[in-house]
């Protein structure tokens, strides 16, 4: 099996990764881009000795550090991503996202940041904190499975975020994100006999300017690359701190995030 053909099936989860990092689809998109371009030139290589997937991500952040303001654009303002960033570096960010969402083991992604096993530790401990601390939200869950939508509103409320519904049909979810007005939506894709979570977030951003994540026990059918896909994506089953760790991100780049009521 050639290179290319070992690292292509993990592609689509590089531009999840980057899409959450970056806090845009546009933008982690062009990050993915120009790690290739730059494998393709030459200017990065992989590393052999690794699982492809541990050596694409190496290379994604080896290129990305020589490119911190790659895909960044205007001026910060006290309430953009921008400024939050501020308050967290990159490598945390990072450290979070790969072990938490993208599931590396922490060995693995140490050395996809090239950081020692301690150093990564600490970074995922005070990232996760500073997160927590600075954003709490009002959150709306939309999911037809009712043990599903209260695992997952028991998790964001011990996270101090204030779930203020739950919906199991479109129709529903549309109605109570115009009574409620919440500031996260947490949306599974398929809501059976209810309907589209997919057409019921649409509409919500007709009227909302929000973030919202997707949660599917196919990820691999909104991962294409041939058609608009989610910043935000979750896998069913999920974890725990793979929840915590993308509802952060998701509330960190997005400019109206509001504490709860």
């Amino acid at each position: 099996m050639s290179v290319n053909q070992a690292l292509a099936p993990h592609l689509p989860y590089l531009r999840r990764y980057a899409r959450a990092l970056t806090g845009s689809q546009e933008q982690g998109d062009a990050a993915v881009r120009s790690t290739l371009a730059a494998l393709v030139a030459g200017k990065l290589s992989i590393d052999e000795t690794v699982a492809p997937r541990v050596a694409l991500y190496r290379a994604f952040q080896e290129n990305w550090a020589a490119n911190p303001d790659h895909g960044a654009h205007g001026a910060a303002s006290p309430a953009t991503p921008e400024a939050r960033l501020k308050m967290l570096s990159t490598p945390k960010r990072a450290a979070v996202l790969l072990t938490s969402v993208e599931a590396f083991s922490l060995d693995e992604a140490a050395y996809i940041l090239g950081l020692s096993a301690k150093e990564l530790e600490a970074a995922i401990v005070d990232a996760q904190d500073t997160i927590d601390r600075m954003l709490a939200s009002q959150v709306l869950i939309i999911e037809d499975e009712p043990i599903i939508a209260l695992d997952l509103e028991n998790l964001v409320t011990e996270l101090g975020h204030k779930v203020v519904g739950t919906a199991a049909t479109a129709a529903d979810a549309v109605k109570k994100a115009h009574a409620e007005r919440p500031g996260l939506v947490l949306a599974d894709i398929n809501l059976g006999e209810g309907g589209s979570g997919i057409d019921a977030v649409a509409e919500i951003l007709n009227s909302f300017d929000i973030p919202v994540i997707f949660i599917t026990a196919y990820p691999e059918k909104l991962l294409t690359g041939e058609r608009p896909e989610p910043t935000y994506l979750i896998a069913k089953p999920f974890l725990p701190e793979t929840v915590q760790a993308t509802v952060g991100q998701a509330l960190f780049f997005h400019p109206s995030n509001r504490k709860a009521a």
